[in-house]
């Protein structure tokens, strides 16, 4: 057995340049790059093996490390997961920020690698620069706590236990069915000790990921339920983007005329425009959509996991005889809501199911309602596209208070525009070669019911974690991912201070990005959440203390955002008016370097929800006002009324 001496970085640096990845013939490097914070965990290792010989592995470097990792969660998704970037860190801070990437992507099902590295393996120096301590357990380090948030989790504790790591890494990476994060983590140690690692171990793999097809069994069970049912609905989810099943979904939809619906993993897998795509369902869902979900005798979910979010926290769908069939490569999520699972690959189980019910002279009973929800609909759209600050007033469209709306905007002499309508102006401007990313606050809602696009794979949100900070760096991601496509990241105000570390690496790396950045002074989804439920505005505002309360309820605070882009070298614009949201969109077209629009909107200007109800932990009693109390009594009545309809499993 021939072998090479290597250190286990070195073997590693090697094994990762030779991995591939195959799906429906079509072979490429599944490993592209690798992004680097280094410090005293990893620079001398890992990251000597990079500056030695990186291979074909483009290394770059970020400046947060969840900002970097949520960049490759990101790069991964816009690859329908055929494609990764790995991240290294140091141990401690490093290693710890990457946590709630790791999360994002977990809870995303999108693969992304992860190497931090350790304390020592041999324990010689402990207790080493920024390692933890614990009386119980000397083998326990910050790296421990990635344990619950990823799919697979190791630790190197000798270099030849690398190959079984990596092999097993690398299995979870190309799961269809469980994938996630994997954190393989490098004792600082350990990565500079020399092995002799067998040549086999660096030969090219290539990982099949296959399309998994349906038992006939699964197949027969779907179909008569199917047959059974008048008013079917389909659920279009992520799976169907990651199976690049969006034709054969519209065929299937097509041939039974059923209509179509979507998560905001499942958005521009398919056309907009296409007359059975009735959009966005559920709690961030629109008016037709849950209209015919409030009806339906069968809902057909494809590649969704039904969070509480699609499904309405289960309570969506009030026909007493609902029942659900699933498609799903993951028999976990193919068994949500007690469903009659089809276990199979999104594109093969819809091909296979479509064939089964043509045998049956199979149709759905719609007549004119599907025409009907959509055209109720649209007349709701041209409502809210046609809102406007006059006079002092502000025409109710989230369903709360204004009066924080008309002090916000006479704080910006009247030139605060409507959240509706910045986002119409926006999405008219976006025609082609485009993605638009988002990911928390209330703009994933807004858009999840007010943008459309036929553009494929063009609308890319993070709503598995709803992880704020996400949107600039996962711009970036986008951007390495889609390098002639313009990428155009959604965030508000409250994001933007989070985390947009990445947006340095934009301008380093020369990945043009353009942010969006809609202010509001505050974290206006939640804030919206708690006046909605009864409570007053408390703590999610961005407003001076008051000295003389010693409460959060004084002025506004005014930041220019723009000025900040401007400071790294971006180029920013700070927008007033529609007329200048235009010519900043097309003036940001034409620049080469990264950009930032700023625009002021109008708190209490985002949608509300449409027929639908969120499980949230509403207060059973209060000692608060009167007003107030019957608010919060409201509120409470209304969720045990919707439990006692929702299905608990």
């Amino acid at each position: 057995m021939k072998t090479i001496r290597l250190t286990m970085a070195q073997a590693l640096v090697k094994f990762l340049n030779n991995q591939y990845v195959s799906f429906d013939g079509k072979e490429e490097r599944f490993v592209e790059g690798i992004f680097t914070i280094f410090g005293h965990g990893n620079v001398v290792g890992l990251g000597q093996a990079l500056e030695e010989n990186p291979g074909d592995l483009r290394v770059y470097q970020g400046r947060n490390e969840q900002g970097m990792t949520q960049a490759a969660v990101a790069y991964a998704k816009q690859n329908n997961r055929k494609k990764i970037l790995a991240c290294t860190s140091s141990v401690g801070p490093g290693a710890a920020n990457m946590i709630t990437a790791a999360a994002t992507a977990t809870a995303n099902n999108i693969p992304v690698l992860l190497l931090p590295g350790d304390t020592f393996a041999t324990r010689q120096p402990d207790p080493v620069l920024q390692q933890i301590e614990q009386l119980h357990d000397a083998s326990i380090s910050t790296n421990d706590a990635f344990r619950a948030v990823c799919k697979y989790w190791d630790r190197v504790s000798r270099p030849e236990q690398l190959m079984t790591a990596m092999i097993n890494a690398m299995r979870v990476l190309t799961d269809v069915d469980n994938t996630g994060a994997v954190c393989i983590a490098l004792p600082q140690d350990v990565q500079g000790e020399a092995y002799d690692y067998p040549e086999y171990f660096f030969k090219k793999r290539i990982h099949k990921i296959e399309r998994k097809v349906p038992t006939k069994f699964d197949i027969e069970e779907a179909v008569e339920l199917i047959v059974t049912k008048k008013k079917p609905m389909i659920i279009c989810g992520g799976g169907v983007k990651y199976s690049e099943a969006g034709e054969a979904l519209v065929n299937f939809a097509e041939k039974f005329n059923i209509p179509i619906t979507e998560t905001q993993a499942g958005k521009s897998a398919i056309k907009s425009s296409h007359k059975l795509n009735l959009g966005g369902v559920g709690v961030t869902g629109n008016l037709a959509a849950n209209l015919i979900a409030e009806k339906a005798d069968l809902v057909i979910g494809v590649g969704t996991r039904f969070t509480d979010f699609t499904s309405g926290s289960k309570a969506l769908w009030k026909n007493k005889n609902v029942d659900f069939v699933t498609i799903n490569a993951s028999r976990f999520h193919a068994l949500k809501m007690d469903a009659t699972s089809v276990v199979a690959d999104a594109k093969e189980g819809l091909i296979a199911l479509g064939k089964a019910l043509e045998e049956r002279n199979y149709k759905s009973d719609y007549s004119l309602e599907i025409e009907e929800a959509a055209s109720r609909w649209q007349q709701e759209l041209d409502r809210l596209y046609s809102i406007e600050y006059k006079d002092g007033f502000v025409p109710e469209v989230s369903g709360h208070n204004d009066s924080v709306a008309k002090e916000f905007n006479e704080l910006y002499e009247g030139k605060a525009l409507p959240q509706t309508r910045v986002l119409k102006e926006i999405n008219d401007f976006l025609k082609k070669d485009y993605v638009v990313i988002g990911a928390a606050g209330s703009l994933p809602g807004d858009m999840q019911r007010l943008w459309e696009t036929d553009e494929k794979d063009s609308y890319h949100m993070e709503y598995g974690y709803s992880c704020m900070g996400y949107e600039i760096a996962g711009a970036l991601g986008i951007k390495i991912a889609e390098p002639k496509k313009e990428v155009y990241a959604m965030v508000g105000d409250g994001s933007f201070q989070m985390l947009h570390s990445e947006f340095v690496t934009s301008l380093q790396e020369g990945k043009k990005i353009n942010v969006l950045l809609l202010d509001n002074a505050g974290f206006g989804c939640i804030n919206n959440l708690q006046m909605g439920n009864g409570m007053g505005s408390f703590g999610t505002e961005f407003r001076y203390r008051n000295e003389a309360t010693g409460l959060m309820n004084g002025d506004f605070m005014q930041i220019n955002y723009a000025k900040i882009a401007e400071g790294y070298g971006a180029k920013g614009y700070s927008v007033k008016n529609l007329e200048e949201l235009r010519e900043a969109l097309e003036d940001a077209k034409k620049q080469e370097r990264s950009t930032l629009i700023e625009i002021k909107v109008m708190p209490k200007t985002m949608t509300n929800g449409y027929n639908s109800w969120w499980h949230v932990g509403v207060a059973e009693v209060t000692d608060e006002d009167s007003i107030r109390k019957e608010k919060i009594q409201e509120s409470y009545n209304e969720k045990e009324s919707n439990l006692k309809r929702a299905r608990r499993y």
